[in-house]
């Protein structure tokens, strides 16, 4: 498996010139590379009332996502090749993320009556249309209020990855 930062290193260099401001953001799991660009800033919407910067900010990832498409498909075919991974694409601008496509994955997880009864409450209460969604909504809430703490769990894991490798060779 390669590291984020490698992963990283590529789409930097895969991905043309003028579409993001800066190197895009690659983030990993077993199944995905999300590959997610700031936008430059859209001038236009400078000055612009709330509404109507909102159409104009919307309008602008619209226009991205139809020129950009063919391109964004050749390289994540590409990707998915040489990675073994779906890729999704997404973009920062204006403060907000926008994700296209992504992937759905079923997780199979066990839990007690506890746990189901939470899960309840929420898609009783119309916060989630199912458990599904309200483990989704769970775990979305947990990483939006531990992200520090996750951020240094994964660093971590990296590390043991860095330091695996350069091991001796395993067992046969």
């Amino acid at each position: 498996m390669k590291s984020e930062e490698e992963l990283s290193a590529w789409f930097a260099g895969r991905v043309p010139d003028g579409w993001f401001a800066e190197a895009p953001k690659v983030v990993v799991d077993r199944e995905e590379i999300g590959v997610l660009g700031t936008l430059p800033p859209l001038s236009v919407a400078d000055g612009l009332p709330a509404p109507e910067r909102a159409a104009a900010v919307q309008g602008y990832v619209e226009r991205f996502r139809e020129e950009t498409r063919e391109h964004r498909i050749d390289i994540a075919r590409e990707a998915e090749h040489r990675f073994r991974r779906k890729v999704s694409w997404g973009v920062v601008v204006d403060g907000a993320t926008v994700m296209f496509t992504t992937l759905s994955v079923p997780v199979m997880t066990r839990l007690r009556q506890p746990e189901r009864q939470v899960l309840d409450t929420l898609v009783a209460a119309g916060v989630a249309r199912s458990r599904s969604d309200a483990l989704a909504w769970c775990v979305r809430l947990v990483g939006e209020h531990t992200d520090t703490w996750l951020a240094d769990l994964r660093n971590a894991l990296r590390h043991v990855d860095r330091i695996r490798a350069e091991g001796p060779g395993g067992l046969d």
